[in-house]
């Protein structure tokens, strides 16, 4: 596998997919444009805005994970819809590569640029709330104070790590639905899932399928952070326990089924034709 081929293919991603940035860039706006609007009729208290800052990052940071789901979803089954696998197929890059690529947009790319657009909204967060606390006299050095932003940064950082690890499998799988799929990958994607709830809740009245799957896509936050650390905004690096998820079977058995996933997507496109 060449490095080059690799780049050139993510870049390629990012550039026919605008939804990558965009999305996460509008929610952004959204969150600023509320957080201005309920600061400037609320009471000037700094020791309250870790809480908007951040919920404000946690909402662009979902919206970048939702849009990684869409993306891997269509990310197969996109290029032989319109058929343009037959001219990347003709380009010097192997299945592997292509694959591979896809599988590092959603996982490093997409979250990369939720992060980076959740810290620079937080910055304009700091500068807006500056500005409203000097207007009523409260101080405008006093966000500063309440707000640790480079600590917050860094748990950003760390979470978005931790949860890209955690994600993995069920973006692999949504690419190998999306390259086996001849229509509504969607539709296969989550159907075998729900079958299995249905059957489990009428055959046996239980649930045991609803809570792996509620596992699945929010473990990581029970694994990554210290216990009681989500019940207040995360502000300490002292609330990050990378030891306890690494120590978590789910975190490696999640990779194992992605690599598996992944290796089945590669040989799809491999031998797939366009539809």
């Amino acid at each position: 596998m060449k490095a080059r081929n690799l780049f050139w293919s993510v870049r390629r991603e990012t550039w026919e997919n605008r939804s990558l940035y965009i999305a996460p860039i509008a929610i952004a706006g959204l969150a600023l444009f509320g957080f201005v609007l309920h600061l400037g009729r609320g009471v000037a208290n700094a020791g309250v805005l870790p809480v908007p800052f951040g919920m404000a990052a946690s909402m662009v940071l979902v919206t970048g994970w939702v849009v990684g789901l869409f993306y891997a979803l269509d990310a197969l089954h996109g290029e032989r819809r319109d058929r343009s696998i037959l001219f990347w197929k003709s380009m010097p890059v192997s299945d592997a590569e292509a694959v591979i690529a896809k599988l590092a947009v959603a996982l490093v790319v997409i979250p990369a640029i939720a992060m980076a657009v959740a810290l620079a909204m937080q910055l304009l967060m700091l500068v807006a709330s500056s500005a409203i606390f000097a207007a009523k006299g409260a101080g405008a050095t006093a966000p500063l104070a309440g707000v640790p932003l480079p600590k917050m940064s860094l748990v950003m950082i760390y979470g978005v790590v931790a949860h890209s690890f955690w994600f993995a499998p069920i973006y692999a799988w949504l690419l190998l639905v999306s390259g086996w799929a001849r229509r509504a990958p969607f539709l296969w994607a989550f159907l075998p899932v729900f079958a299995l709830f249905a059957l489990e809740a009428i055959a046996f009245g239980s649930r045991h399928v609803l809570d792996f799957l509620k596992y699945r896509l929010v473990g990581a936050m029970g694994h990554a952070f210290a216990p009681g650390a989500l019940e207040r905004p995360i502000t300490e690096i002292s609330q990050l326990t990378p030891g306890t998820l690494l120590g978590t079977p789910g975190f490696w058995l999640g990779l194992v089924f992605a690599a598996l996933c992944i290796a089945a997507a590669i040989r799809l496109r491999r031998y797939r034709d366009p539809i």
